[in-house]
Formats: C-alpha cells, structure tokens, sequence
C-alpha cells in the first residue's frame, strides 16, 4: 500500500513537471517559411503610404537597391 502511493506520487510529479515545461516552452514561428528571406528578391509591388500616394517598388529603388524594413505597431 505504501509503495502503491509512493509510485501514484512520483508519476503525479512527474506528470506536473511535463505539463509545465510544456506550458513554458510556446513554438516558435519557422522563419523560413515567412516572407521574404534575407538577399532575395521580392516582387514588384504597389501599396499605399500614410499620406494615401502609391508607391510602387520601382518608385522607392535607387540606384543601390533598396531595404525593407517591416515593423509593427503597437496600435495595430
């Protein structure tokens, strides 16, 4: 009886430790899979800009190139 409720603790233990590391550890997103990588070469494209004129990727490209940079808000 006793090592009936010694072995019940110990898988309860062990069952709380699984559950926890589980909770804390949250899947990171493949990168790889999103979006543009880093040196390739994007579409053309055309959006609008905060003050409602379209820009296009031909219009914003200089003669070096150019670098997105996407962010996001914290009011989105």
């Amino acid at each position: 009886m006793k090592l009936a409720r010694i072995l019940t603790f110990a898988l309860l233990l062990v069952s709380a430790v699984t559950l926890t590391a589980a909770a804390q550890a949250p899947a990171l997103p493949d990168v790889d899979r999103f979006g543009p990588q880093v040196g390739e070469t994007v579409p053309p494209f055309a959006l609008v800009d905060q003050h409602g004129a379209t820009r296009d990727l031909q219009s914003l490209a200089g003669p070096s190139g150019l670098m997105l940079v996407f962010s996001r808000s914290a009011d989105w």
